[in-house]
């Protein structure tokens, strides 16, 4: 069976500066070099212990990444396993270096 697969426009510019706003917390950014730095997908608690934050904050954090789109959530069982969408944050950066000009 053939499915399609809906390709996403480009950006925006509200997108952008919500992407630019998401990023500006360093909790946000740790958390995806995290996910970046690992092949595998990693639980909420994993990335909670070993950013040494609490659970919640760490999966409210979390929802603003997935919010942006840049993180997918997989639940398993009773946990949700998070991993970087890094198709998507590729498009947010060739629409940064659209918008810059570069």
């Amino acid at each position: 069976m053939l499915t399609k697969t809906r390709q996403r426009q480009a950006p925006t510019f509200p997108e952008l500066q919500n992407y630019f706003r998401t990023l500006s917390d360093t909790a946000r950014l740790e958390i995806l070099d995290l996910l970046a730095a690992n092949a595998d997908d990693m639980t909420v608690g994993d990335l909670a212990r070993r950013l040494n934050m609490s659970q919640p904050l760490c999966s409210w954090h979390i929802r603003r990444l997935v919010k942006l789109g840049i993180v997918r959530i997989q639940r398993v069982g009773r946990e949700a396993r998070c991993s970087l969408d890094r198709a998507r944050v590729q498009e947010f950066q060739r629409a940064v270096k659209t918008w810059l000009g570069l």
